[in-house]
């Protein structure tokens, strides 16, 4: 039976298919389906969108794919080469570009959340209940695979009216709307011609159910992944409603549709957009040509707050996708909660390792062990036996066997290792894997666990030692309020951006949020995790950055149910400079082999779920930032005149624009590049006072490491009323010819009851 892996499901087409679609079509060659983008839809957008896709269903009546009206200008049509290279020389063009696929980016996780990091407890029955104490009641949509009406987790119970602005609709898929869910959409792929399933919201893959009860599920009592992490499941918003936008299928996710749904849900009027998914860290688009970045934008313009996860590309650096500077992108961390599965020796000698599996071969070490290694077929090297490679052990002498396996060529998965080893009558594998270390991967029945490196030599030592060496593997126990947690995700992207350096785009981007064996519901009778002779499972337990975005998007719409008046800026403000740096040991939070973690694995720290909601002060992120943003990579005036809808009159974009700009925007976090010499940059900030006080005065501390002075001006800030803007000057200034590592600390504003923290990074390159 096939297993789950931390990127969760990568499509096994899905990758290839992005790759030969945007470099093929990247180079002009290739007829297909392009997105035409238009800017803002603004009344004379649309006689211009109306024309020219008038011109195009003339020369093709089947070339339409999708037409984006609300919110977005422009449409998806199958095109050849050459007319989407004539489309883009028209007046009102911002773009044309080959129509990408995404990737999907793949529970105690909310307690954790709120008892693991924080000191401050914050028990208001929002957090807690279905019911929402506030009179604003968020409506969170989700793009994914589509969503399970009838789990539990979506129960519509005691939830109350659905909110009176909601314009969305369920389509033809009526059953799903049930008060929790109120609206569910489905868009095909181009090439999809299924009349089936796939042309409904109902979710085949499993995806879209659990980060949907991630984010908002109702409370449901003694959930469990047959008996493993048992407890109470809820999201983090349980009084708020779903809007599902189904826009990934088995083959992945569609650019097209994924522009089409942001379309509809600026429309439909949602609050909160939560997406899973994402590019690979190797092909990373210009603003304008990425569906995500742009559908983006256009939501913020509309007041909508969109998270996203940041990828699972890591731990290498520069591999964060969804980085738009408008998105709230989120990385992956641990739980306190381990999923253990030993291996015992002969005497007893117990051997820690960590998967998910339901073994049943007893708990005595009867069976006979091996080293791949020692299996070694004459042909084949020794690097590729000890590692388990496909067609390189002798099928008879792992016959009956438990299997010892190294894991450090990247030749091959841990899966296609297990189905080795299954393939030559294996009964167990024991697979030595530091980089896996936190994440306990689903295995099923099938006895495999994964030790440490530093564990390895035990298991070795014993195999010189007796010609009969034996072993068992046991099944997976829970173990709880492990220490320490969090710790930083080995898959989980890391900054900075490849795109945007100067904007502190770290880990994920932005912020951090539990991401590794996450406890939520899933698709009824899938039977990939199954067990024989069980009833298919209501609840899944999986990893990836997919996890860790709902959790972001839950706390947001927290947030917004509290304070409906706050603009997205405000609300990823709030979450960034209230975000925990500690750990559960009360240390700083670590990452790979225990190094102390820094913004480029977490942005600005783990998620709090109390002091989100009492930030004191926010950086307030304008259009007018944006529009700069664009303007320091590359974009005219004009260009940006038809992006956004709210361009003021006679704005235009600076003299000299540059990178280097980039970093005078106001958001919540500060990087500052290319600072070398004797030379010092100078950065502004402005922060909003909302803490409902009036008088307040905020004292400075500043959090750095040597190589760098910094100094800012003024101290302290003396806010006299609600709603007032205050703002500061930081100089950095290198103390050594050049920053021989990149420099990371704080800049803390405190009133001694709220403390207000802006990451910085200072780096020579």
């Amino acid at each position: 039976m096939k297993s789950y892996s931390i990127s969760y499901i990568l499509f096994p087409i899905l990758l290839v298919a992005f790759l030969v679609e945007s470099a093929g079509a990247a180079e002009g060659e290739k007829d297909g389906v392009y997105i035409v983008y238009m800017g803002a839809a603004t009344g004379s957008s649309k006689n211009g969108h109306a024309q020219l896709l008038s011109s195009v269903l003339k020369r093709r009546k089947n070339a339409l794919v999708q037409s984006y009206e609300h919110g977005i200008s422009g449409f998806a049509a199958r095109l050849s080469a050459a007319e989407a290279q004539s489309i883009a020389k028209n007046p009102g063009v911002v773009s044309v570009f080959p129509d990408p696929v995404y990737q999907l980016h793949t529970t105690r996780s909310w307690d954790f959340l709120k008892y693991g990091t924080d000191i401050v407890i914050d028990s208001r029955p929002h957090s807690d209940s279905n019911s929402s104490s506030a009179e604003y009641v968020a409506i969170i949509g989700i793009l994914d695979t589509g969503i399970s009406p009838e789990s539990e987790s979506f129960s519509g119970k005691d939830l109350g009216p659905i909110p009176s602005r909601w314009n969305g609709t369920c389509g033809d898929a009526h059953d799903f709307c049930n008060g929790k869910i109120i609206g569910a959409r489905s868009y095909n792929s181009p090439d999809d011609d299924d009349e089936g399933l796939d042309n409904a919201p109902r979710d085949t893959i499993g995806h879209g159910t659990h980060v949907a009860s991630t984010a908002a599920g109702s409370m449901v009592t003694d959930a469990s992944y047959y008996g493993l992490a048992t407890g109470n499941a809820k999201g983090g918003s349980p009084g708020s409603r779903i809007a599902m936008y189904r826009v990934c299928t088995r083959y992945g996710c569609q650019g097209s549709s994924i522009l089409a749904a942001f379309s509809d849900a600026i429309k439909d009027g949602v609050d909160i957009l939560s997406l899973s998914l994402g590019s690979p860290a190797s092909y990373m688009f210009d603003y304008k040509e990425d569906p995500i970045a742009i559908g983006a934008f256009h939501a913020v313009e509309n007041g909508i707050t969109v998270v996203c996860s940041g990828g699972n590309d890591g731990p290498s650096e520069e591999t964060v996708t969804n980085v738009a500077p408008w998105i709230l992108t989120v990385a992956a961390t641990t739980i306190d909660r381990k999923f253990e599965s030993n291996v015992v020796l002969q005497g007893k000698k117990v051997i820690k390792g960590e998967a998910i599996n339901f073994a049943d071969i007893g708990t005595s070490p009867i069976h006979p062990l091996i080293y791949g290694k020692s299996a070694k077929k004459t042909d084949a090297t020794e690097s590729e036996a000890r590692n388990c490679n496909p067609d390189s052990m002798d099928g008879e002498m792992i016959k009956g066997k438990i299997v010892l396996c190294d894991n450090d060529d990247n030749s091959y998965t841990i899966h296609d290792k297990e189905d080795e080893v299954q393939s030559l009558g294996g009964i167990g594998l024991v697979l030595v894997d530091d980089k896996t270390s936190g994440v306990a991967s689903n295995y099923n029945e099938f006895p495999l666990t994964v030790i440490s490196s530093k564990d390895a030599p035990a298991i070795l030592s014993y195999l010189n030692s007796t010609k009969n060496p034996v072993a068992t593997i046991l099944p997976s126990t829970v173990v709880s309020q492990y220490k320490p947690a969090p710790t930083i995700a080995y898959f989980s992207s890391r900054g900075p951006s490849s795109l945007s350096r100067n904007i502190l785009k770290a880990k994920p981007p932005d912020i951090a949020a539990p991401g590794v064996d996450i406890l939520a519901a899933w698709m009824a009778n899938d039977t990939e995790v199954t067990l024989k002779g069980k009833e298919s499972p209501k609840f899944n337990i999986i990893s990836g950055t997919s996890m860790s975005c709902p959790h972001v998007s839950g706390m947001a719409a927290v947030i917004k149910s509290q304070y409906p008046s706050w603009s997205p800026s405000a609300i990823k403000s709030a979450i960034m400079s209230t975000a925990s740096q500690i750990n559960n040991m009360k240390a700083p939070i670590t990452a790979g082999l225990g190094a102390i973690a820094t913004a480029y694995d977490y942005g600005a720290g783990e998620i709090s779920t109390s002091e989100a909601l009492q930030p004191g002060l926010v950086y307030e992120t304008t259009t007018i930032d944006y529009l700069n943003f664009l303007c320091c990579h590359g974009y005219n005036t004009s260009t940006i005149e038809v992006i956004s809808k709210y361009v003021p009159d006679g704005f235009t974009c600076p003299k000299e624009s540059s990178v280097d700009m980039i970093s005078n925007i106001n958001y919540p976090s500060i990087a500052v590049f290319n600072l070398t010499g004797k030379q010092s940059k100078s950065i502004t900030r402005t922060l909003t006072n909302i803490a409902g006080d009036g008088n307040s005065t905020y004292s400075l501390t500043i959090e750095a490491t040597s190589g760098l002075t910094i100094t800012v001006s003024p101290t302290s800030l003396q806010f006299t009323k609600n709603n007032q803007k205050l703002s500061y000057q930081v100089t950095f200034s290198p103390t050594v010819p050049t920053l021989l590592k990149d420099v990371f600390g704080s800049i803390i504003w405190t009133n001694k009851k709220i403390k207000v923290r802006t990451p910085f990074v200072a780096s020579s390159r």
